[in-house]
């Protein structure tokens, strides 16, 4: 089994070849010969080391592991670009057509018309994939003349962008698939073949739901939040588009596919809190704030694995006590009770308002 070698061990292993009638003392001819071939063989190992690390999908990470997942098929999650809704009005406040391919920039964000809805009210696709697309609303700016235009606002997200899928998702998706025995249309296919688009985060499977022959699908879309409707349309249409259950779509010949997003179930969370000199509750809440969030996160992230999520009282007070300057939490309730929320298998828990009372 290959060990890491030190440099100091490479050394004396190298020394000890050298006859001892040689002197072999530091600032030695030979110490100071076999030195720079020794520090150049532990540099080796070390990156050995490294190269032996990237081999297995345990620990691999970047390009290697996703070379390694599509060994057996597993692509890595492409950046998906934000799809908004916009709406164009002429001088006089009427709405307008814009013509398809026209380019608007808000913020740095550049987004295109791609598609057409009714008058004035079309489809935008931001030009730079990920999560840059999802922040920016209000006014655009249009690149190029565009006669007549008098305001053009970029207004609610049809599809969330979503960045490149990062290694943990990735590495439990190839694993996943070594162990799930996936074929035919069972559970373990349904599951896999869902992951694998992009945009999606997490399903849950449901078969024969509505009858034989039935299944339905519900997912979560970016940053493990419900899915859009654009993203629950294109999973619809991938899996079993009309007329459904000809097998025109990844379902086998005789399912209804039916794609659902998970139900958001608003948390708010209020308490009190023991500060420490020098805190208030107005600087401390930002941190509450975010440290309730990523409780939330780790919830829905562990959503698709768990038949039901339960919101605990006593974890968001531990999340709370994290925050600098908090010394004590009391009185915490969740939705306007002191108790768990308990949510159905299709939610999931999504921030609302955090309160802290004096």
């Amino acid at each position: 089994m290959y060990e890491s070698q030190t440099f100091e061990a490479i050394l004396q292993r190298m020394l000890a070849r050298v006859p001892n009638s040689i002197d072999k003392r530091p600032g030695s001819v030979i110490y100071d010969a076999l030195a720079p071939a020794a520090a150049e063989l532990a540099q080796m190992y070390a990156e050995l080391d490294i190269l032996m690390r990237l081999t297995f999908a345990d620990t691999a990470s970047g390009e290697y592991l996703t070379m390694r997942a599509a060994e057996i098929g597993v692509t890595r999650k492409s950046a998906t670009k934000a799809r908004r809704r916009g709406l164009f009005y002429d001088r006089n406040n009427s709405p307008m057509d814009v013509p398809i391919g026209s380019r608007f920039r808000i913020d740095d964000v550049i987004f295109q018309v791609i598609e057409k809805q009714t008058v004035g009210d079309v489809v935008l696709e931001c030009e730079t994939a990920g999560e840059a697309g999802n922040a920016p609303s209000g006014d655009m700016l249009p690149i190029g003349n565009i006669p007549g235009l008098g305001k053009a606002v970029v207004t609610e997200i049809i599809e969330h962008g979503a960045e490149e899928e990062d290694d943990e998702s990735l590495r439990n998706r190839y694993f996943d698939n070594l162990r799930g025995q996936a074929f035919g249309g069972n559970i373990a296919d349904y599951r896999q073949k869902t992951l694998a688009i992009e945009g999606v985060t997490a399903v849950k499977v449901d078969p024969v739901w509505n009858g034989p022959g039935t299944v339905r699908l519900v997912i979560l879309g970016a940053n493990h939040l419900p899915a859009d409707t654009g993203l629950v349309d294109r999973v619809q249409n991938d899996m079993d588009p009309p007329p459904q259950g000809e097998g025109y779509g990844i379902a086998p010949i005789g399912h209804v596919v039916t794609v659902e997003s998970a139900k958001p179930v608003t948390i708010n969370v209020e308490t009190m809190l023991l500060l420490d000199t020098g805190f208030t509750h107005e600087s401390v809440l930002p941190e509450v704030q975010a440290k309730i969030e990523a409780y939330l996160d780790e919830l829905r992230k562990s959503w698709q694995d768990t038949s039901q999520i339960i919101v605990r009282v006593a974890l968001i007070d531990a999340r709370i006590l994290d925050v600098p300057g908090v010394l004590d939490v009391t009185s915490t309730k969740i939705n306007d009770a002191a108790a768990n929320v308990t949510l159905a298998d299709d939610q999931v828990p999504v921030l609302g308002q955090v309160t802290i009372n004096a």
